[in-house]
């Protein structure tokens, strides 16, 4: 009984995120509402020393394509960082090689966890209205994190990578999804580091009003 109940909640919690979220998950940058802000939510560039990060490489590339057509007009890069570890300034060097201007990126460093890089979005940063940028299967469970942390959210996926290269991080998810259930319904966990209110000029206009608008 205890291993079905188990099941049930896995099942429950997973079946949950994604139904109340799908409606908002786009796979095309072409079909995309427009938003002020998108979020790229961090991976490490490399999965071994000489072995390319996919999920990297896919989600800065349809973080790049979304900015070059004018579907965001800045983009928080958001990511963990340690001494010889930093997924911010690695995601900001490839969307700058791939035609993305500087002044159009800010790093967070923060981001430690999705959690973290969705609240510091609206608590630390301003935003209200976001894209979030990420993995097939990483943005139902950002943009429920969203909905609960009153950000108003859309997402693009990027490119997915095959089942069989991504199989270890999709069983991941499915627990990350319950584990988001728990920490934004029963323990209310909050990021573990906010810091001081910081701004994003978006065409002149700060974040950290009521609202931004994006000039066309």
């Amino acid at each position: 009984m205890a291993f079905l109940g188990v099941v049930v909640a896995l099942l429950g919690c997973n079946l949950w995120v994604v139904i109340s979220t799908r409606e908002r998950v786009y796979a095309s940058v072409g079909n995309i509402p427009a938003t002020p802000v998108g979020i790229v939510l961090g991976t490490s560039k490399h999965i071994a020393p000489d072995q390319p990060n996919p999920h990297f490489d896919n989600r800065l590339a349809a973080a790049a394509k979304l900015y070059l057509e004018g579907k965001v007009r800045h983009l928080l890069v958001s990511g963990h960082r340690e001494e010889y570890y930093d997924e911010p300034r690695d995601m900001t060097k490839r969307l700058v090689d791939l035609g993305v201007p500087p002044t159009a990126i800010t790093p967070d460093v923060a981001g430690h966890r999705t959690l973290d890089s969705i609240v510091r979005a609206r608590e630390i940063y301003g935003l209200d209205r976001v894209t979030v940028i990420s993995d097939d299967f990483h943005v139902p469970r950002a943009l429920f994190i969203a909905d609960r942390k009153g950000l108003d959210a859309i997402a693009l996926r990027g490119k997915s990578v095959s089942f069989r290269d991504s199989v270890r991080a999709r069983m991941r998810e499915y627990l990350a999804r319950v584990k988001a259930v728990i920490d934004l319904y029963l323990l209310d966990t909050q990021p573990a580091n906010l810091g001081e209110p910081q701004e994003i000029l978006v065409d002149s206009e700060s974040t950290r009003g009521d609202s931004v608008t994006v000039s066309r």
